[in-house]
């Protein structure tokens, strides 16, 4: 081979080194790494982590393996998880929520806790908002309270203990009124907004249609940031109540785990999370972006989550 031909040879490998993915290059796992999904099959969280684990394993060439472990939102799976000797090959991939929630209902019973687990990342946020019908006196959380304190209440829709905590606080710092209406999910939730019952409600998705019809507006963001598809919109934090919902899906792996395997692991979601293939399957689960916060992000959003949810838990008992 002439010089010239060797040159470009070389600087032809070097470009594809450099555009490999970033996954460490000391550390490859023993043998098949396995995702369990704490929910049955054909759910978000299912839908994800099998995509996250086909795309993990075209950029790593990793053998990985998914398999359900459904049962009480995600503590069965990490019950089994914290129980089982460290393997550097085991990860678990849930939902922030469910975790907290029973984590503080009955944590004494729980052989697990927050600090059991070494954290690997996040693929996505579920988004709440607070909309009401397009004809609805008000287009803010503000004007929302000036109406309820006008009309003496206001009828306000919810699905889950966490958006009860967040009107109750509501009422607690703005000194007014809502009749809450228990829905049995966001699809009841929007009926009732379109039949009238009440003039406001949650919605984690259901709402999209009738917002890209004109037939709903969106009120505030329920995240602790605001919502990626309606940035205008105050979060209930910016109004001046101190409250928040953000279930969030994350993966982590038993305490003890090789720190080389974290690095490498951590860096594959990563990668993961970047690819447009990715991108739309979360899309089309959460009608949001992929957000990764990393291995130290991961980890303060698991204790900052589990301080909310016994504030939340107790508010409501």
């Amino acid at each position: 081979m002439k010089l010239k031909s060797k040159l470009m040879a070389l600087a032809a490998t070097a470009a594809m080194a450099l555009a490999a993915p970033a996954v460490a290059d000391d550390w490859a796992p023993a043998g098949p790494l396995t995702i369990q999904i704490g929910f049955g099959a054909g759910g978000s969280t299912d839908t994800m982590g099998r995509v996250l684990a086909e795309v993990m394993k075209e950029n790593t060439g990793w053998n990985i393996v998914v398999e359900n472990k459904p049962g009480g939102g995600g503590v069965a799976m990490f019950t089994g998880l914290s129980q089982r000797p460290v393997d550097n090959l085991t990860i678990g991939m849930g939902v922030s929520i469910p975790v907290h929630v029973q984590l503080v209902q009955r944590g004494d019973q729980l052989p697990f806790d927050v600090s059991s687990f070494d954290y690997l990342g996040t693929v996505a946020k579920a988004e709440l908002a607070l909309v009401a019908s397009k004809d609805a006196p008000f287009d803010d959380l503000e004007g929302m309270i000036a109406h309820a304190k006008k009309e003496g209440t206001l009828p306000v829709a919810t699905m889950a203990p966490p958006q009860v905590l967040v009107m109750k606080q509501t009422m607690a710092a703005k000194d007014a009124k809502f009749n809450l209406v228990t829905a049995d999910g966001g699809a009841e939730v929007m009926k009732l907004i379109l039949g009238g019952q009440v003039l406001a409600g949650f919605g984690s998705g259901e709402q999209y249609p009738y917002l890209e019809s004109g037939d709903m507006k969106v009120i505030a963001g329920a995240n602790q940031s605001r919502l990626s598809y309606a940035p205008d919109k105050k979060t209930f934090i910016e109004s001046g109540v101190n409250a928040y919902v953000d279930p969030v899906f994350f993966l982590a792996m038993r305490k003890g785990t090789d720190p080389d395997a974290i690095q490498a692991i951590a860096a594959a979601i990563e990668e993961a999370t970047k690819s447009p293939k990715f991108a739309e399957i979360v899309r089309n689960a959460v009608k949001g972006d992929p957000i990764n916060m990393g291995v130290e992000g991961t980890e303060k959003m698991m204790i900052d989550g589990l301080a909310n949810a016994k504030v939340a838990v107790r508010q409501i008992s």
